[in-house]
């Protein structure tokens, strides 16, 4: 087995959390109690807890967010759909990035309550997601 990716992020509310994530986006539901559940994102662990203090926007998608970069474009799309279909918060429609080059990307964004943002991905050219060194691009302009 791989690793899987882990990553923990704060919420305010256990059940509106499973809401967003278990019902909107179809992650699994593992161990959870008043102030913690743990979910799986397509294989990958994510744990939210809660937090009492009180939980702000970014004022863009920089510096911080998470999420998948699909191998199959057929899930972005189905994830997308999904997401369209459950209402789910998009903080970027989805969009294409550096069209006609090596770089060539499709991304939405979404915003969970607690305004965590995530970003799903998939690449037209898989030597992109990691290679591509040759060019600079990453990302929209900074301050998005």
């Amino acid at each position: 087995m791989p690793p899987l990716f882990h990553l923990s992020f704060p919420v305010s509310n256990i059940p509106q959390t499973k809401a967003f994530y278990a019902d909107g986006l179809g992650c699994g539901v593992g161990r959870e109690n008043p102030e913690s559940v743990i979910l799986d994102l397509y294989g990958h662990q994510l744990v939210a807890h809660v937090v009492h203090e009180p939980l702000t926007p970014q004022k863009g998608i920089y510096p911080r967010h998470f999420g998948l970069v699909f191998p199959a474009e057929t899930d972005w799309d189905a994830l997308l759909e999904r997401s369209q279909q459950k209402g789910l918060t998009f903080y970027q429609q989805a969009k294409h990035r550096f069209p006609g080059l090596p770089l060539e990307h499709s991304t939405f964004f979404l915003q969970d309550p607690f305004y965590n943002l995530m970003e799903f991905k998939f690449y037209c050219h898989p030597e992109a997601i990691f290679g591509s060194r040759n060019f600079t691009q990453i990302g929209d302009t900074v301050g998005v």
